[in-house]
């Protein structure tokens, strides 16, 4: 298998296109959500996948570290899984008298959760350190985890059998939330007639090195954000903690996570400055879950998306300045 080689700065949205379509040859038909993984994936930040089972969230995941040539963990997340299965443990070695740490799944770059609400809270909580801060601690030692880091949870819907509710403080955590949902008929015949021949997933190669990822992260943070587009995130954050139909609005941590997926879109885009069409492609699936609706408002059957279309279209679109903006 060939080694792809660091490319320069200019090529970056034609390279992130190719993963986005070598990806699509095994995910038939979803090319906007694998863009939003993508996305997150430059913002270094996590995705929650919310679907049924059985529609490629775990295929997802997988393609997207085998196109990125990246070290892949998988954690199989049940009611009796402990954190250090998740972390890693310490084990003792009796011919040295001394411990020596074993790494866990969590240790890698690019990390499937999968079915992450069967288990229970306790085990839930030792993911929340390794999200937030890129490290893990396990018997009073840090270690940091490999970057890039990812990780992509799949989540059943709460109706299904032993499934407990991920808390706020978790979700908040995911910058994105992603729904495959059922492919077309035509779709389905399609990815059918793929697999007549074997996993299209054996035929996939890296597209870039790990290295690479990092580097286009760090490009992602010097895109330009007018100071019209952070009031434009502000007011729409303001206005959700003031909503009528919201218990819980969207925290700074929300607020930051919209402007890191803008300035992941108009880098994608190949622009060096946030526009405000990347703050709507970005808004439902950045913001949706962060929002807690009130109890009146989920028996009246609203969804958190028009939520955010609402707030959406009750602040002012500003024209964003470029001066500033890099070349």
């Amino acid at each position: 298998m060939s080694t792809p080689s660091i490319q320069p700065q200019d090529i970056a949205p034609e390279l992130l296109e190719r993963i986005i379509a070598r990806v699509g040859t095994v995910i038939v038909g979803k090319e906007n959500q694998i863009r939003l993984a993508v996305m997150s994936m430059l913002c270094g930040g996590h995705v929650l996948l919310e679907d049924m089972p059985g529609v490629g969230k775990t295929m997802l995941v997988r393609a997207l570290a085998a196109c990125l040539g990246a070290s892949f963990g998988r954690i199989q997340f049940t009611y009796d899984l402990m954190p250090a299965d998740v972390t890693g443990t310490s084990v003792y070695r009796q011919h040295t008298g001394t411990f020596e740490f074993r790494p866990g799944p969590i240790m890698s770059n690019l990390v499937l959760g999968d079915e992450l609400n069967r288990a229970s809270p306790r085990t839930q909580s030792a993911l929340l350190e390794a999200m937030e801060e890129g490290r893990v601690t396990v018997d009073g030692h840090t270690y940091p985890l490999p970057r890039p880091f990812l990780l992509l949870a799949t989540q059943n819907p709460l109706q299904f059998e032993g499934t407990y509710r991920l808390p706020e403080a978790q979700l908040d955590r995911f910058l994105m939330r992603i729904q495959l949902g059922y492919p077309e008929p035509q779709q389905e015949i399609e990815l059918l007639s793929r697999m007549q021949g074997g996993h299209p997933l054996e035929r996939l190669k890296p597209v870039m090195l790990a290295e690479e990822m990092v580097r286009m992260q760090r490009e992602v943070k010097g895109v330009f954000v007018d100071d019209s587009i952070k009031l434009m995130l502000v007011q729409a954050a303001d206005a959700s903690r003031r909503h009528s139909k919201v218990q819980l609005g969207i925290s700074p941590r929300g607020t930051l996570a919209w402007m890191q997926a803008s300035q992941a879109a108009a880098y994608m885009a190949g622009r060096s400055y946030v526009i405000p069409d990347d703050v709507k492609l970005t808004a439902v699936p950045v913001l949706a879950h962060r929002l807690l609706l009130s109890h009146e408002a989920v028996l009246a059957g609203t969804k958190n998306e028009d939520v955010v279309l609402e707030l959406l279209a009750a602040i002012t679109i500003p024209l964003a300045s470029r001066k500033g903006a890099k070349p």
